[in-house]
């Protein structure tokens, strides 16, 4: 079964640190492209905020993690990972990672379609 889980998230203080698992069963992620999103509390969007691509491992991220959230593989745990450092009120969230079965990363979040469940991140005093 095709399955993608996010956990780690949590209730966090403000320059807290949190990381994120994103694993996967019955197909392995390291050959294909992964993206975090994130959806606020009272929105109706989901954000992309990070991307590491299969062809070459290649990160990118969002200018509002950037210098903060790290994005990296686990190709042994079969899982990809987002590390969340400085944390914000403002990354309060439920955070999401998906797929859209191709080796590079794009920004085009309609193409991306196969997601997880996504994982409550809150970053309160």
């Amino acid at each position: 079964q095709v399955q993608l889980v996010e956990s780690g998230g949590g209730l966090v203080q403000p320059g807290g640190s949190l990381r994120l698992s994103c694993a996967a069963s019955g197909f392995t992620l390291d050959d294909y492209a992964i993206g975090w999103f994130r959806q606020a509390p009272g929105s109706d969007e989901r954000v992309q905020i990070s991307c590491i691509s299969s062809s070459d491992g290649s990160r990118y991220y969002a200018n509002s993690v950037k210098g903060r959230f790290t994005i990296y593989r686990d190709s042994a745990k079969n899982t990809v990972y987002l590390q969340m450092n400085s944390l914000k009120p403002e990354d309060t969230a439920v955070y999401y990672c998906a797929t859209d079965w191709r080796l590079d990363c794009t920004w085009r979040q309609y193409e991306y379609d196969y997601w997880g469940q996504g994982t409550q991140v809150t970053v309160s005093s």
